[in-house]
């Protein structure tokens, strides 16, 4: 058994997995506290009543923010700083390895590994909570680029230089418009949604020169409304020398970090047994 753990800024989703790749039983999801120590308990509870009498080969857990060596440094959309999570989860099943990982890596790794042929370069984002980003170079987890956090890349926005996340994120799009992707059936505001996530993606491709972009999260599973528009944009302003990446939807936006997490363990175990 291979279980995994997608700690979102605002929901937090645990499943198991066999070797195949199938999920076993059923997922759990619920709210993800705002005190790491109440995630603790929370989720470690959740983990021993769900598996505890399984045989987990492997614990891996996503967090939303910059990981170095089972840490999480920071998470701001959860305000967690320092956050000891290997730490914290170690011996829950034993020997099983705890290994943890930013999310948008995770959820990158499985959206690119389902593409054929395997593009040599993806940028994955997810546009939920907030804005995250994973660069996958040859079907894996660019080492290089692995702590990258586009999200946070400064761009100008109505004349203010702003994170991209602050006002094309899912939350800032919901304070701007009173209502979640779901609700807005007005083409003119996703013209404008469209605007908002442009700006980002301004800066970002001419750095990174994807061959593939995916879009992920919660305004990942309404890509087909602003697509056209984005497009249209980037088209417009990108540099008419440069390679325009092919745009697509993720296949599960909001359970792509799930399936990462799969990917992940595999391929640990697969080189520890090497």
């Amino acid at each position: 058994m291979l279980v995994a753990v997608d700690t979102g800024g605002t929901k937090t989703l645990i499943a198991g997995f066999d070797h195949d790749g199938n999920i076993v039983g059923e997922m759990e999801k619920f709210p993800t506290p705002r005190d790491p120590n109440e995630y603790v308990s929370v989720v470690r509870k959740k983990l021993q009543d769900m598996f505890g009498s399984q045989d987990v080969e492997a614990l891996v857990i996503g967090l939303p923010g910059i990981v170095k060596d089972g840490v999480a440094i920071w998470c701001s959309n959860l305000g967690w700083k320092d956050f000891e999570a290997e730490k914290a989860f170690t011996g829950l099943f034993k020997d099983a390895p705890v290994l943890i990982e930013n999310d948008a890596n995770l959820a990158g790794l499985a959206e690119t590994r389902l593409i054929d042929p395997l593009p040599v370069s993806a940028l994955y984002v997810t546009i939920s909570t907030g804005i995250g980003t994973g660069v996958i170079t040859n079907g894996h987890i660019d080492p290089g680029l692995r702590h990258s956090e586009a999200g946070h890349a400064l761009v100008d926005f109505k004349g203010e230089v702003r994170e991209w996340e602050s006002f094309a994120s899912g939350r800032a799009i919901y304070q701007v418009y009173g209502a979640y992707g779901h609700e807005i059936t007005d083409q003119a505001v996703w013209q404008e949604i469209a605007e908002r996530i442009s700006r980002g993606f301004l800066a970002v491709i001419p750095t990174l020169q994807p061959d593939v972009v995916i879009i992920g999260g919660s305004m990942g599973t309404h890509f087909d409304k602003y697509s056209r528009e984005l497009e249209a944009i980037l088209r417009k302003e990108l540099p008419p020398h440069m390679l325009y990446p092919h745009f697509k939807q993720a296949e599960h936006p909001e359970k792509a970090v799930i399936y990462g997490c799969y990917y992940y363990a595999v391929d640990y175990l697969t080189r520890e047994q090497a």
